[in-house]
């Protein structure tokens, strides 16, 4: 069964006669999860007898694959195959509840060209959206189109082909110092222990917060002082070793069946987002007063970025530290290489300059053709 907001999801359907059979047509709308509202549904319906009134409406089993609109791609086909198949469907709803089902949702899809999504980059930058959503959104355009071809459902083409995609650059510069983040953490114990407990597996573990909250009891190894990550961003499980602060949280949780999360809320139900405390508590430090660059800002993945920057200024390898944190390529991990200690600075100037002397000591030889 569907959820939505911890309760069973509802599916909205529309009915109404139509006017040359006088039988009762049936039309599904939508889930609740999906935006739909009583309401919604009550507008779709007057769409759908206006139609029927002009002899423009057609039921869906008649409606040939060029005459699909992009309402019906996403809500009944792409959106259910993205909760049964994407850990992070969530964004992908929001994305299509929030912008793309505005501006394209009774558009047929041969109607939506380039210059529609080109438009949408325009309306979505000047709404002060970062450019990692506005490639999000481009992107769910894309996968859709893909997917739609691929189930043989439409035949068109890609209207992503051409569009530029923005390249983000929005790689988390802040991370705290030893004393920000000690009046952090005590800051944050005293207006939520559990956050800050999550908190705390952060930073000293460089975990993600969905990493964190997917925690069981069965990940834990204390006898090895290994917590195997699992349901990872990139689809990878890996180990990350229990140190002192790690193991203080761990036995200040009471263990309990095998497959138990370590974090819970407080129906016992998993916790699905963090709660505001964290960003009241850096707010009350004033650990952002000033700051106006959202990669200066410290939020909960500053302290993952916090954990890898003390690793590689403690002299870890980069590659020791992308493997922590899960990092598929040492790109992801180079961010952090301007932190290295001088003697890594000075191996890179000793090769630097071997590579110079190579080169200066190259001779040319012209050969004369015979």
């Amino acid at each position: 069964m569907h959820k939505w907001r911890e309760r069973p999801d509802r599916c909205y359907w529309v009915a109404f006669k139509d006017a040359k059979t006088r039988k009762l047509v049936w039309e599904r709308c939508g889930w609740a999860s999906e935006g739909w509202t009583p309401e919604a549904a009550q507008k779709r319906r007057y769409e759908l007898l206006e139609q029927d009134r002009a002899g423009a409406y057609k039921p869906k089993q008649e409606r040939k694959g060029d005459q699909m609109v992009f309402r019906e791609l996403m809500e009944e086909h792409y959106l259910p195959w993205a909760r049964e198949n994407k850990k992070r469907h969530a964004g992908d709803e929001h994305l299509y509840r929030n912008w793309l089902k505005p501006r394209f949702a009774d558009k047929e899809l041969r109607q939506i060209a380039p210059l529609d999504l080109e438009r949408l980059k325009k309306e979505m930058r000047e709404s002060g959206k970062a450019e990692a959503t506005i490639r999000h959104a481009l992107c769910l355009v894309r996968q859709a189109f893909n997917k739609v071809v691929v189930w043989r459902l439409w035949t068109g083409e890609n209207p992503c082909k051409g569009v530029a995609f923005p390249t983000p650059n929005n790689a988390r510069q802040r991370f705290l110092s030893q004393d920000e983040a000690a009046r952090l953490l005590e800051a944050l114990r005293q207006r939520s222990p559990q956050v800050a407990r999550i908190a705390t597996m952060s930073l000293y573990g460089g975990l993600r917060l969905a990493e964190v909250l997917g925690l069981a009891w069965s990940n834990v190894d204390l006898k090895n002082g290994i917590i195997m990550v699992q349901d990872t961003k990139n689809y990878e499980s890996r180990p990350i070793f229990i140190t002192d602060p790690i193991r203080q949280i761990i036995s200040e949780l009471a263990p309990e069946e095998p497959d138990e999360l370590l974090f819970k809320s407080k129906t016992g139900n998993p916790v699905q987002w963090l709660s505001k405390s964290f960003a009241a508590t850096v707010n009350e430090l004033k650990l952002n007063e000033g700051v106006s660059d959202p990669r200066e800002r410290v939020t909960f993945r500053t302290l993952r970025h916090t954990y890898a920057s003390r690793a590689v200024m403690a002299g870890v390898p980069l590659y020791v530290v992308g493997k922590a944190l899960g990092h598929r390529t040492l790109v992801m991990t180079a961010r952090y290489s301007h932190l290295a200690p001088d003697s890594h600075r000075a191996a890179f100037e000793a090769v630097a300059q071997n590579c110079k002397k190579t080169s200066n000591d190259l001779q040319v030889v012209n050969l004369e053709e015979e």
